[in-house]
């Protein structure tokens, strides 16, 4: 043990040396090195030395790496002789995610790094397991019930906790998380959707001190919902590892972030596995529910085990409570500095409720119907992630050899990765104006000759991989949407979100984008 020991703290000791040795290379010489050595794999270290000084800012950094690359795609090697491709170009990602589905798993690398996690669950699964999890997942999220289902819990969270303290925050005149709102706006809403539990992490809306604005974790509600935040960043560490196998030197030794991480997943754990049960006796005794887990059991409980119906909730909770929240920060942000396109949405907000009959005007909130009617909404939002989509980079296996339609070969074994957040910004994809946040990108124009509006216009799923493409494309596309345009619609019907100005969020990538800082927030009446 004591060598074992000796040995990590001597490779610690030399990636502390290589960071501190090309960090200050790169603050003095960034525009020659940049020139010289980009590209230049190095023996044994492969591109760990670029990586490494770019660290901070990895998905700018790729992005300009691959804009600069003729096809949009180079080949990444790794310490230890691994390697990988990674691409920004759309006819590759289809090739990975359609055409060449069945050579392009998910893979053992992927699925172990959250396998402590996830288990088998649907977004670590490939084969069979995937297949099954699939068919029954599809099932689920086309019924109309569950649909509604979502639609009222939506409703429930945003008129009786987002809004409430957004008020008190306008009426108080101070400044908020807003990241930090939204994410717990979006875990609450996502367990009541999964298993129908609500954590509590939003405040009531009556105020009077019913519930802690921020939960402090004495509850066993708050517990499970800090150990999920924990186990989800903590898991998402494992990715960032220079040296892919270091993770399970210190998971052997039960050190550090790995034993954190073990604690948190046995809390998830012990959690989830109470409500199955809790749940199991409700359904026996004929009690009907229209959440997730609840259909899961009703339509497959002798097919799935305890364990397997936990990986199942989990990676739905995981899915629900980083995108969503994600997406949002990152649109309200871009929001701030586009006064422009901040009126256009109030403008088509106040249209669809005049639309309303007079019966129907003192309803509080916007029906499924309306909104889809709100299609520049749904245009901003999807331009948004267009930028900053929620996962901006997705990895897969490559089971045999292949060239891909650029022609770059890909060995059995290799790793393929599609950059999302670089493609977003590839002129060659988007034009000229791709770096610009422009919503009317998606739209037809309206029909100046009987008043049409303007209709959204859909890209191809491998342009455009904020909902994935081929057949795993994102099950809970719609759900977010509703979700997210009645956030939209909801806030800003009566509410101004100001930035300042000059903020320039830092970006962490967990297994999610997101701001390293938060978004300070100042909320006014409008």
């Amino acid at each position: 043990m004591a060598a074992i020991l000796l040995l990590l703290l001597v490779f610690l000791v030399s990636v502390a040396l290589v960071v501190r040795t090309w960090s200050a290379s790169r603050r003095s010489h960034e525009k020659a090195w940049y020139a010289a050595a980009e590209l230049r794999p190095y023996p044994l270290v492969g591109h760990l030395p670029q990586f490494l000084a770019n660290r901070h800012r990895i998905l700018d950094w790729m992005t300009e790496v691959l804009s600069r690359q003729p096809t949009r795609t180079f080949v990444l090697r790794r310490p230890g002789g691994v390697r990988g491709v990674i691409t920004a170009n759309p006819a590759n990602v289809e090739r990975f995610l359609r055409s060449g589905f069945d050579n392009y798993p998910k893979g053992e690398r992927f699925a172990s790094l959250l396998h402590d996690f996830l288990g088998r669950g649907i977004f670590n699964a490939d084969g069979e397991a995937w297949r099954s999890q699939r068919k029954a997942a599809s099932y689920e999220f086309n019924t109309r019930s569950l649909r509604a289902f979502v639609a009222r819990c939506v409703h429930g969270e945003l008129h009786g906790r987002l809004l409430p303290l957004l008020r008190r925050a306008a009426a108080e005149g101070r400044a908020i998380d807003l990241q930090d709102a939204l994410e717990r706006f979006a875990f609450d809403n996502i367990c009541r959707v999964a298993f129908d539990h609500d954590p509590g992490q939003l405040p009531d809306g009556g105020g009077g001190g019913a519930r802690a604005e921020v939960d402090d974790g004495s509850t066993a509600s708050g517990r499970f919902a800090d150990a999920f935040r924990d186990a989800a960043n903590l898991s998402a560490g494992r990715f960032r590892y220079a040296v892919p196998w270091f993770w399970r030197v210190k998971k052997a030794l039960n050190l550090g972030s790995e034993r954190r991480l073990r604690e948190s997943i046995v809390i998830v754990h012990d959690f989830a596995d109470r409500i199955i049960r809790s749940r199991r006796e409700e359904i026996r005794a004929g009690h009907e529910k229209h959440d997730l887990l609840s259909r899961f059991m009703a339509s497959h409980d002798e097919s799935y085990t305890e364990v397997a119906l936990r990986d199942v909730v989990i990676s739905f909770l995981l899915a629900g409570r980083e995108t969503t929240s994600s997406a949002l920060t990152w649109f309200f942000w871009l929001l701030s500095s586009r006064p422009d396109v901040e009126r256009r949405i109030r403008e088509e907000v106040a249209a669809v409720r005049a639309r309303r009959g007079d019966g129907d005007v003192d309803r509080v909130g916007f029906d499924l119907d309306e909104l889809r009617e709100m299609q520049y909404v749904h245009a901003a939002i999807t331009e948004s992630m267009r930028l900053y989509p929620p996962v901006p980079v997705d990895s897969l296996h490559a089971q045999e050899d292949d060239v891909l339609p650029d022609g770059t070969a890909v060995e059995a074994g290799w790793f393929v990765a599609y950059n999302s957040y670089a493609m977003g910004r590839m002129e060659s994809v988007w034009g000229k104006d791709a770096a610009e946040f422009r919503p009317e990108r998606w739209l037809e124009d309206a029909a100046a000759d009987n008043g049409t509006a303007a209709t959204f216009r859909p890209e191809s799923p491998f342009r455009y991989v904020s909902f994935h493409g081929g057949p795993r494309v994102c099950l809970g596309k719609e759900m977010a949407y509703i979700q997210m345009k009645s956030i939209i619609a909801c806030v800003l019907q009566e509410l101004e979100l100001a930035v300042d100005g000059a903020y320039r969020p830092r970006q962490v990538t967990s297994l999610t984008l997101r701001m390293a800082d938060g978004l300070p927030t100042r909320v006014k009446v409008f």
